[in-house]
């Protein structure tokens, strides 16, 4: 069985039929080495103690990773530079350049003891070790 439709060519909205693939090319003009760069992948565990994140950040130098830790929320902001030329006796064939920034935001289920994290960057990895802050003392108030 087939269904049928009415076109009702007045329907249309015409302004958001003009831009609704506009940005569609200019996606496929990233590289697949940009759209790596743009990207942050993370892997999150906890055991007793503390959490472990690791961050994926291929080809950023040391001195261009930020790590705030405020409370229970983690940020991670890097940022790449990267300059890429090609020659060919003394002509240049291609040269390009590619600059950005990228971040992430997460909260973890506990506050973290921020005196005694660490972090560790090698071979495009960060890794951190934060540890649990240990649960305050509850105070209890008597009641006069």
């Amino acid at each position: 069985m087939s269904n049928l439709t009415r076109f009702d060519p007045l329907s249309l909205d015409p302004v958001s039929e003009l831009f609704q693939g506009f940005f569609r090319p200019m996606r496929s003009m990233l590289t697949t080495q940009d759209t790596e760069l743009a990207s942050m992948k993370i892997d999150v565990t906890e055991n007793d103690g503390a959490y472990s994140v690791k961050a994926e950040l291929p080809g950023v130098d040391k001195k261009d990773i930020d790590i705030q830790i405020d409370g229970r929320v983690v940020s991670i902001n890097a940022k790449v530079e990267r300059n890429q030329e090609e020659k060919e006796g003394e002509r240049v064939i291609r040269r390009e350049r590619y600059s950005g920034t990228f971040s992430r935001s997460f909260a973890l289920g506990g506050e973290v003891d921020e005196a005694n994290a660490k972090a560790e960057y090698k071979d495009g990895v960060l890794s951190l070790n934060l540890p649990k802050k240990a649960p305050g003392d509850h105070k209890r108030l008597s009641i006069d």
